[in-house]
């Protein structure tokens, strides 16, 4: 196998690389109408049909021969096996990212609160768990028991009673790994069932598969259309786009180091992004003959060649500061500060999903078991959003308790405002309510 790599150089300083950084950062879903109407007409059948559905689907796109539902469901006998069948070193490995991935979304778990006015008016709000969460899970060859822990551990902290997960089993093949992760994590049903009708499945039931009230995990292009198109009906996570990486780095560190860093997110598939900044550019150099010299070497070497040269880059920025600047700018899923002192370089990052710090940290590490999550945003949306935790998985109600007199102060007020929106109603509703003199003495 022959593996050649080209990946492309820019300079901030080029008048015209603003437009290059735009065009390098472009990516748009690959969904198109063809396969949007399968999905439509997959949904379809699982609201109308259910469970046979289910099966019909499983047989034609899983190659599963399955009798029926029963032959689709995992218990948690079933989960407690995988846990015998893994080595002992994959089972502690399991268990040591379980147990960090918890103690970190414990941090996150919110508390209901209440305030009380002098009046007597208390305000607050409760928090409170989802009933039920679905979690999708790639299956086949491309498995992730990290994916499983990451997703289900969060939302068993969050006080969730009941975790449904779908996982595809192609052709049969089972991984040990995932299940033996989902029991790690607590995973309460597991249905062998995957692709755009398990999403259907998870958003409005079956006679076997429960309505869930958010889905989560990630899939291909047919579960993230389906998710898009049962948003409303359930939650979602989020639409994923392709998996990147964004190093910067002040030219100290070991360029074979942030070549493989680069690699481990160019590996994911040719659509991955992996880019590095520095202002040093004979380090840029000794990075691209690491890549050459290491790229032969890995065993998914063609994927990473067509990421690196398709929507990878190394740039060249004027100093520091500006590389706080492009950064900000990418708001990658994932961003190494691979300096000196990343502490002091922190309080610039406005965007990013989740932030290695230091030449020491290397993404894979919160791949698996630092703890944070890394269900985490893509394709410049950490502009906007967060990583998946604890939070999500928790509703936030307003708790409203008027006494007398503040509901009589509060009339006036309520009464004013929706008499200007002419909603006579509203203000009739407030004024009801507003004490009269002869009855407040």
């Amino acid at each position: 196998m022959t593996v050649s790599t080209a990946i492309a150089r820019l300079n901030a300083a080029d008048p015209d690389f603003a437009r290059h950084l735009d065009h390098l950062l472009s990516w748009e879903s690959v969904s198109d109408d063809a396969v949007n109407q399968r999905v439509l007409d997959i949904i379809k059948a699982v609201r109308e049909r259910g469970d046979a559905a289910l099966v019909e689907f499983t047989q034609r796109f899983d190659g599963v021969e399955a009798k029926g539902i029963d032959d689709l469901i995992l218990g948690r006998e079933r989960l407690e096996l995988a846990l015998t069948r893994i080595t002992p070193t994959q089972r502690e490995a399991l268990e040591i990212a379980a147990s960090r991935v918890r103690s970190y979304h414990e941090r996150q778990k919110q508390d209901s609160w209440q305030y009380t006015e002098a009046d007597g008016t208390v305000l607050g709000q409760k928090v409170t768990p989802l009933d039920r969460a679905g979690l999708y899970v790639p299956g086949g060859k491309a498995s992730y028991p990290s994916s499983v822990l990451m997703n289900a551990i969060p939302a068993k902290v969050a006080g969730v009673s009941e975790v449904v997960m779908v996982v595809p089993t192609p052709r049969g093949e089972v991984n040990e790994l995932v299940l033996a992760a989902a029991c790690i994590a607590g995973v309460d049903r597991v249905f062998t069932i995957g692709g755009a009708q398990a999403v259907a499945a998870l958003a409005y039931g079956t006679e076997s598969v429960p309505q869930v009230d958010k889905i989560v995990g990630p899939g291909n292009i047919y579960v993230a259309t389906a998710k898009r198109h049962v948003f409303g009906q359930v939650g979602i996570d989020m639409i994923a786009g392709p998996s990147e990486i964004l190093v910067v780095c002040d030219g100290q560190t070991d360029p074979d180091w942030i070549a493989m860093d680069l690699f481990s997110q160019a590996e994911h598939d040719e659509d991955a992004q992996a880019i590095l900044v520095s202002p040093d550019a004979a380090f840029l150099d000794r990075v691209a003959a690491s890549i050459a010299k290491l790229l032969p070497t890995m065993e998914r070497a063609e994927i990473i060649e067509k990421s690196i040269n398709g929507r990878g880059a190394l740039i060249q920025v004027r100093d520091m500061q500006q590389a706080m600047d492009v950064a900000n700018r990418i708001a990658p899923e994932h961003l190494e500060l691979s300096v000196a002192d990343p502490q002091a370089w922190l309080p610039q990052i406005r965007h990013a999903g989740a932030i290695f710090m230091g030449r020491h940290t290397s993404e894979a590490l919160g791949d698996y078991c630092a703890g944070p999550n890394h269900v985490l945003p893509t394709s410049g949306t950490a502009r906007f959003s967060s990583p998946l935790g604890v939070y999500d998985f928790q509703k936030r109600s307003s708790i409203i308790f008027c006494s007398e007199q503040a509901a009589s102060e509060l009339g006036h007020t309520a009464s004013v405002l929706a008499r200007g929106e002419s909603l006579t109603a509203h203000a009739r509703s407030a004024e009801y309510r507003i004490l009269t003199e002869s009855k407040g003495n």
